[in-house]
């Protein structure tokens, strides 16, 4: 069982605005043009201008700050598992640690990938065969839990199946 993060078993506290801000003030510094570009395209745009330390800093500051800070969403209360249990997000792994250490269920997850712990992050279905390779696990055995349509595509991409978290918490009433 692979969950995603934010919007799954935690709600962190971030004003991602605020982040899209400092992104933009970190890249238009060093002499970036930003214009019209979204926080993500942002971290793409410092991939291909050699800025991408910067920008991950930038990104993770405010994501463990707001880790820190989360909410609890019922569907971590499912946790414990009879079977490994893994978290793959577009957040940060340090942030991840700390929201799941926050919330007293980092003891349940075995493995954590961020978006910083590998080359590629979701979509790419990289971040989720890292955890099915860690539990030895194939991937028509498994199930990764999400909220947002890259969660949706990564887990297609991935070959594995995929529940929308308010379907599961709905059917867990």
């Amino acid at each position: 069982m692979i969950y995603d993060l934010d919007g799954t078993l935690v709600r962190l506290a971030v004003d991602w605005d605020a982040v899209a801000r400092d992104v933009d003030e970190a890249l238009r510094a060093r002499g970036v043009d930003t214009s019209g570009h979204s926080l993500w395209e942002m971290l793409e745009l410092s991939d291909e201008t050699g800025h991408r330390d910067i920008v991950e800093a930038a990104i993770a500051d405010h994501e463990e700050t707001g880790a820190a800070d989360s909410d609890r969403l019922p569907l971590a209360d499912e946790l414990p598992l009879d079977v490994p249990v893994g978290v793959c997000s577009l957040n940060c792994e340090a942030a991840c640690r700390v929201a799941l250490e926050t919330h007293e269920i980092d003891r349940h997850v075995g493995a954590v990938v961020g978006r910083d712990s590998l080359a590629t992050y979701k979509p790419d279905p990289a971040p989720l065969r890292s955890i099915l390779d860690d539990f030895d696990v194939e991937p028509s055995a498994a199930l990764f839990v999400g909220d947002s349509e890259s969660d949706e595509t990564a887990a297609r991409r991935a070959s594995m199946d995929f529940q929308w978290v308010r379907d599961r918490h709905s059917e867990s009433k």
